[in-house]
């Protein structure tokens, strides 16, 4: 398959301009939300989520980058201002003396459970409530297909 425009029809063209602008639109929903109810940003929330769910090893900044859902190109800042409220610690790694891992406090776990309320409402709000239990199947299998796809490449 080639990569030039022209090989796109005006179709596919359009379809890729409305998912981009979807997750646009539902973010800014979601990212709204959380700063009215005085919480922390939706990349935060994400961040807090892969380390409760990794449990007490933690993970690897490395790690983290790769399971997080939002893409986070300052990595580190961001687990600087997580760290400087308490919500995260950087610990020495046992395997690589030279590297870290980073797991959740306590006071993590508290506010990432604090956040998903807001979180699932903003959801629901800007997605769930527009579509039918079909529309949000076959979106789930088209875009469970285009990940599978796009994480073969």
């Amino acid at each position: 398959m080639s990569n030039s425009k022209r090989d796109l029809s005006a179709r596919q063209v359009q379809a890729w301009a409305r998912l981009l602008g979807a997750q646009r639109l539902a973010l800014q929903v979601v990212e709204r939300a959380l700063a009215g109810a005085q919480l922390p940003p939706l990349a935060w929330y994400d961040v807090l989520l892969e380390l409760e769910r990794a449990g007490k090893p933690g993970l690897r900044p490395f790690e983290l980058q790769e399971t997080m859902l939002l893409a986070q190109y300052n990595l580190s800042r961001l687990l600087d201002r997580l760290e400087k409220r308490g919500y995260v610690e950087r610990r020495e790694c046992k395997q690589d003396g030279r590297g870290q891992v980073v797991v959740i406090t306590e006071a993590g776990r508290a506010v990432r459970r604090q956040m998903w309320p807001v979180y699932a409402a903003a959801i629901k709000a800007s997605f769930a409530d527009h579509l039918s239990a079909r529309d949000v199947a076959l979106l789930d299998s088209i875009l469970g297909t285009l990940n599978e796809r796009l994480r073969a490449m």
